[in-house]
This record gives structure tokens, sequence and C-alpha cells, in this order.
């Protein structure tokens, strides 16, 4: 019995250590938890996958920068966090949006701003146009041809409900932001006191003595003093957790043995690049920019090749050249060539499926001269965007990125020829060439160029140079003194957070934020390979989530108790003089300062004259009576006098009705933002980004 029950109870452990486990791992997937809920990473990347494809469609960029996806990244976060929290709340009280809801303001007769301001859905005048919205959202029911074309309606699929998912949200936010916005309200007596503050508008003489011109030294604070302002105000002392690196860069930079070793493999190249017959194949093996067969204009043509490219005969040679880190040299393939730069396109569109019209139209065009293209491209092309313009797509400029190769076979046609081929994604086109450019002189060159870079030697060398310095270096005192000695400028970067995505101007510098949030003050790290520089880098300061401590603020509050003393000396001053001088003039010649304007200053005002932001100034000046001197008020900047010289009292009658209104107008732009802040904060929100990223 004994064994059996100790077998037991070693069963029961173990799963629940097993399933502690898996809990434990499933909880380290997770990014973030809102509100009690978690969210997957996978979940989250979804997401950031989604927005990619959006701005890609949306800018037309398909390579995007490292800057420009840590914005995705963030911007998801946003978007997810406060959905979340929306969503959250509008629960709670009830709140949806209905499907009717939001057909009508996806496609109904009260379409949505967000829509309305995609340009996938402009027609040719730049403006929204329904119908080829409509068009749009037909095609992702087409049943795919092939692989290319399901990739494409898949991620046109991705794309819309990517903004029905906005809208609906925006829908939501809208309708909970009005909800709170009625719920909260101004009062007649708020009326009524913001009236008032706007009516009596005051004039002011006024001398002020700012702080600077009173020496430190005059005033003294002591630690007890700074430690006991420190522990009555503490909670305004409080940090995200963050780090402070410093660094050094060694930058890969060719030596001057790859400098020789590029000019030999040239040298031998040279010969053979004059007599190949497969110069195609020569280049693509050896040069960094692959031959396309493009025909250069003399506005196209590399600069230092023009010459050579528009007075030399086909076979000529030219080079090698070596200039700015690169070797070129250049053949002439072709010369004598005359096309035109551009040609202008109109076609007819036809979805896959219906190539027997596409046939009969083709027929059509190429048997009668007189058919209409434009007519016929209204009444069957099925891309509306160009068939509401009788199919035209405008200009094509030869050479273009990313454009139908059938298309440009565009520029061996002559004007009014119509042609038709098959699409990638299973479409048929048919295309008349309208008008062609004059054609201008061209020649086809076969450019050979090889930049030349730090060769796998180098490499380990300055690496070696890099790793050298990283093990030397014990700690931050060790680290700038081998700067120094080496003669590698130390650059500082501070207030780095756990999921800071790049470090100044150092690409790709992720991963020496995340080893700062897993190192300790002053560890030195390894070397980082960072695009075409080596980095290492030092921990000079570690802050830690919570209050900030005594000393990283002690010089601030050692500040603010010189100025609150400063104060009290120049009030004493100020008052034994004003005594005496009974006149800002005079008070002024003694302080040696210059009397100044406040005009029309109330209780609504945010600046006092040219001195800046000073409310109690402002409130103190309000109740001064007119004309007489003030007694010495310490402000924000220094410490004034203030003579009233003249009021103006405003005639306008109290509209409580029109006050209420106006004020509440101003208060529904800001109470939604106070309201999602007030959220967040209490939703508790764990962030673990800097795990996955």
């Amino acid at each position: 019995m004994a064994v059996i029950g100790i077998a037991l109870v070693a069963f029961i452990v173990g799963d629940f250590l097993h399933s502690g486990a898996t809990f434990f791992h499933r909880s380290r997937e997770n990014v973030a938890t809102i509100a009690g809920e978690n969210i997957h990473f996978l979940e989250f990347q979804r997401a950031v996958d989604q927005m990619t494809e959006v701005y890609r469609i949306e800018t037309g960029q398909n390579d995007l920068s490292e800057e420009i996806q840590s914005q995705i990244r963030a911007s998801v976060w946003e978007t997810m966090v406060n959905d979340m929290l929306l969503q959250r709340e509008a629960k709670k009280i009830g709140l949806t949006v209905s499907s009717e809801e939001l057909s009508d303001r996806l496609i109904g007769n009260n379409i949505h701003p967000i829509i309305l301001q995609r340009q996938v859905f402009f027609d040719e005048t730049g403006r929204f146009n329904r119908n080829i919205l409509l068009n749009f959202l037909s095609s992702l029911d087409m049943v795919p041809q092939s692989h290319e074309m399901a990739m494409q309606l898949q991620q046109a699929t991705n794309y819309w409900m990517f903004w029905e998912n906005t809208v609906k949200n925006a829908i939501l936010r809208e309708k909970y932001d009005a909800l709170l916005s009625q719920s909260v309200t101004v009062n007649s007596i708020d009326a009524r006191a913001g009236f008032d503050a706007r009516q009596r508008m005051v004039n002011f003489s006024y001398v002020a003595q700012p702080f600077f011109l009173i020496s430190d030294e005059l005033v003294s604070v002591s630690d007890r003093e700074i430690r006991d302002r420190y522990n009555r105000d503490k909670h305004l002392f409080t940090q995200e957790a963050s780090r402070a690196v410093s660094y050094v860069t060694f930058e890969v930079r060719p030596m001057e043995e790859d400098f020789a070793q590029a000019q030999e493999w040239m040298n031998r190249l040279s010969e053979e690049f004059r007599t190949t017959d497969d110069i195609v194949g020569l280049i693509n093996s050896n040069s960094d920019v692959m031959y396309d067969g493009q025909k250069y204009s003399e506005t196209t043509v590399p600069v230092m090749l023009r010459y050579f490219a528009f007075n030399g005969r086909e076979g000529d040679f030219f080079g090698p050249l070596f200039i700015n880190n690169t070797h070129t040299m250049a053949r002439i393939m072709e010369a004598g060539i005359m096309t035109s730069d551009s040609v202008r396109l109109s076609h007819i569109y036809l979805f896959p499926g219906a190539e027997q019209l596409a046939d009969s139209l083709y027929d059509v065009l190429r048997r009668n001269r007189n058919a209409d293209f434009a007519d016929l491209a209204r009444n069957y092309s099925q891309v509306q965007q160009t068939a509401v313009n009788g199919g035209e797509i405008g200009w094509l400029v030869e050479n273009a990125r990313g454009i139908d190769r059938e298309f440009m076979s565009a520029f061996e046609r002559r004007e009014g020829e119509i042609f038709m081929f098959r699409d990638l994604q299973g479409g048929t086109q048919i295309v008349q060439v309208t008008e062609k450019t004059t054609p201008r002189p061209k020649v086809k060159l076969a450019i050979l160029e090889r930049r030349v870079t730090p060769s796998s030697r180098t490499q380990a060398r300055i690496f070696n140079d890099a790793k050298q310095f990283a093990v030397s270096a014990r700690n931050v005192e060790d680290f700038q003194t081998l700067a120094e000695a080496e003669g590698l400028f130390v650059r500082q970067a501070n207030n780095l957070n756990e999921n800071t995505e790049r470090i100044a101007m150092l690409p790709q510098s992720r991963p020496i934020v995340r080893w700062a949030f897993g190192a300790n003050l002053g560890n030195v790290s390894d070397v980082f390979d960072i695009g075409d520089q080596f980095v290492v880098a030092v921990v000079t300061e570690v802050n830690r989530k919570g209050n900030i401590p005594l000393d990283r603020v002690a010089n601030q509050i050692r500040e603010e108790l010189i100025r609150e003393k400063k104060a009290e000396l120049m009030v004493r001053n100020i008052s034994e003089k004003l005594a005496s001088s009974r006149s800002l003039e005079n008070l002024a010649r003694e302080l040696d300062v210059n009397v100044r304007e406040a005009e029309n200053v109330s209780f609504a005002s945010f600046t006092f004259g040219a001195s800046g932001f000073e409310p109690f100034v402002i409130g103190s000046a309000m109740n001064i009576a007119m004309n007489e001197i003030s007694q010495p008020i310490k402000g924000n900047s220094g410490v004034f006098v203030i003579l009233p010289t003249s009021e103006v009292i405003g005639t306008d009658e109290f509209n409580a009705e029109l006050e209420i209104a106006q004020m509440n107008s101003r208060l529904r732009h800001t109470l939604p933002f106070m309201i999602l802040n007030d959220i967040r904060n209490n939703a508790n929100i764990t962030d673990n980004r800097a795990a996955f990223h």
C-alpha cells in the first residue's frame, strides 16, 4: 500500500510539474498581456505581416527599410492595444456594430472616410469611385486559374479585411466617444466662469528680475534639504526601465591589398571582355550589375561613358576605368538605334475564363479598321479604372521596372498597332499603341562594374581588432582609455528602452539593445556585426523601473531649492528698494533692468507679456487694484513687480447656452484621449515585445 501510495503521489506531482512546464512555456510565447488577456507572438506577427502587405499595396514599395518595418511594428502594437481595450470596454456596456451598419459604412450610401481615402479605389480624376470599389470586391470571389493568381487574390483579400476591421473599430470608437462625451458636460457655473475670465482685459507695466542675475554663491543648499525634498516629492521622480551605452565602431573598408587584387583581377578580365562571344555570360558572372539589354540614350547613359557610347562603333571597347572605388569596362553591342523613349497605350482587359470573347474582340479590331477601340474598352474591359477612359493606360517609359515584358514590346511596334497576350494571372490583355514619342539615337552597351570590397582576410583582420578591444576593455574606464589610445570615437546612446529598435544611425542595431538589457553596469559586449562595421559597446547606465535614485535627481532638486532661496532674497531686497523708490522706473534703475509691458492679459491668458508661461503671476496680477504697484511676486523665471495701467471690460452679453456649447466642443476633442489614457493606465499592460524583436 505504501509503495502504491508513493507511486500515485509521484505520478500526480510529475503530471503537475509537466503541466506547469507546458504552461510556463506557453506563457513565454506571449508578446503581451493586456487587461488579463494574452496576445500570442504568432497573433502579433500575423497582424504585422498584414499591415506590411497593406503598406506595400498603398505605397507601391516592396523593399521596406529597417526604419519602416520598425514603424509598422510600433503601429500594430498601438492599434492592437487600443482596439482590445476599446472592445473590452464596449462589451461591458453592450455596445456593438451591426452587420447592416458596417455594410453601409463600407459600400453603402454612407461610406466611411477611411475607405474614401484609399487610392486603390480612385479613378483617373483622382477621386474615390464606388464602382471601382465594388469591382474590386467582386474580383475577390473569382476562382484562381494559377498559383500566382491565387496569391494575388489572397493578398487583395487580406488588404480588404484589414480596412474592414479598421472601419469596424473606428465606428465602435466613434460610438463609445459619443456616448462618453454626452455623459460629461459643462454646467452654467463653469460657463459663467469661462465667460468672465475673458471679459476683463488688463494692460500692465512690470519689472522682472530674473533668477540668473543673482549668483548661486549667495545661497547654500545642504544635502539634508535635498534629501527631505526628494522624500516629500518622491512620487514625481519615477522612470521606466532604461539603459545607456557607449560604443565604438570598426568600419570594414578595403585595404591596399584589396585594391591591388581588384586591379590585377580587372586587368586579367579586360582581354576576355574585349574578345568573348558570350559577353552576357561574362558580365552576369563577374559584374556587380547584371546585363539586361537596356538601350541607353544620351540622358540615361552613365556620364563617363557618354562620349564613348555615341562616338564609337559596334564592338568598340572602353576601360577599365577606376572611379569611386569601382572598376568599369564597357563594350558597344549595338549602335545606330532609333527608338522612342515613351509609348502611349490603351488596353482591354478580360479576366480568366473570357478567352473566347477576347479572341472575338481581337479579331474584330484586326479585321475592321473602323472599329472603335475606346468604345469596345468602355463596353467590355473588366478593369473599370481604365475602361471608363476608353481603356487608356497612359504613357509607358522605356526600361521601366516591374512592367510585364509583353507591354515593353510596344516600343518595337508601330503607332496604331494592336497586339494581344495572356498575363501571369491568366487574364487577357488586348493592347493598342496609340502614340509614340519622337525616336532618339540610342545604343546598347555591355557594362561590367566591379566595386572594390573588403576581402574575407581584411574582414577577419578588422574583426580581430574589434575582438581584441572587447577582450581588453573590462569596464567603462578601460573602454574609454583604450578608445582614446586607439583613436576611436566613443559615441553615447542614452534612454534606451526595451523596445528601442535602432541606436542612432546604426542599422540593424536591435541586438545591441537586447544585449544591454541583459547586461550589468560596466559590462562590455562581444563584437556585433552591424552592416559594414563591427561594434563594441559598454553599459554606462542601468535604470530600473520605479523611483529615480536620489543621486540622479539631486542636481535638479538643488537647482529648485536654489531658485526658492534666491526668490526669498530677491523678494526681501526688492521690497526694501520698493519702499524707497515708489515707482517702477526707479525700481528698474536700481535693479538694472527695464520696465516692460504686458498687454491684454486676462484670467484666460497663458503667457504674461514676453516673460512666457507665468500662471501664478497672471493670477496675482489680475487681483491688483488699478494703478497700484504690487508687492514682489515670485514667478517661474524670476521675481515680478506689477502695475496695472488700464483695463477694458467686455460688453458682450452672457449666453449660457452658447458658452456651454463652445466649452463642450473643446471638451469633446480632449475627453476621448483622456479616457483612453485612463483605460490604458488601468489595464495592467505587460509588454514582452523585447523578447521577440
